[in-house]
């Protein structure tokens, strides 16, 4: 029997993982390839959704944006995917020895987002198991509720690289730890075909 698997891709979290290990070369990954090479011989994965937050210009980076925006456009290219939005809030920060202040952004709403709709999957029986790409503690919660509302379905977490959560390996079903060779194996070409002919370009920093 086949089993229906949708997929739920913590953005920043699988990005800062990435970049903790240098692996920048990796970061033009085509998400749904790399699920589908974790996938188990009888499962199908019918839909994958990424959650992220759109990212600003900076004066040390003042192309963070174009690049966020080049990797969003090729992920749209793919079947079955669904990009979903959070937000930043900037909160201000103040050097006690010296009084300087400056703006720190956070990132907000992705662990809320992926447990909504973790949980709406769930009762609406859109799954038979959910793949959870983060190592956000957060998302214990969700994965609980689901495993005490919902015993016949499965909640298996793919960390990152480097990254791990000792509260996520407790609560899920089984843990996978995203290794080097299978990032390697599930990149984008270095030219995207989007539909109008539009041609999406890795950004060179990326090769």
């Amino acid at each position: 029997m086949t089993e229906r698997v949708i997929a739920y891709v913590d953005g920043f979290n699988l990005y800062y993982g990435l970049r903790e290990q240098g692996w920048r070369r990796f970061y033009w990954l085509n998400i749904r390839r790399l699920i589908e090479g974790l996938l188990k011989s009888n499962q199908q994965l019918i839909s994958t959704k990424y959650f992220t937050s759109l990212v600003s210009p900076t004066p040390s980076d003042p192309d963070k944006n174009r690049r966020q925006v080049a990797y969003l456009d090729a992920l749209r290219t793919i079947p079955d995917f669904r990009i979903i939005y959070g937000h930043y809030l900037h909160n201000m920060q103040k050097c006690r020895k010296c009084g300087a202040t400056w703006i720190v952004p956070e990132e907000k709403m992705t662990d809320v987002n992926i447990a909504t709709e973790l949980m709406v999957d769930a009762f609406q029986d859109s799954l038979d198991t959910a793949l959870v790409v983060s190592a956000d503690s957060d998302l214990s919660g969700p994965i609980e509720a689901v495993h005490r509302l919902f015993p016949g379905k499965r909640v298996v977490v793919f960390f990152p690289p480097g990254r791990s959560s000792k509260r996520l390996m407790q609560v899920a079903h089984a843990f996978v730890k995203i290794r080097r060779n299978t990032l390697a194996q599930s990149q984008f070409p270095d030219q995207v075909n989007a539909p109008a002919g539009v041609v999406i370009h890795r950004p060179t920093t990326w090769r």
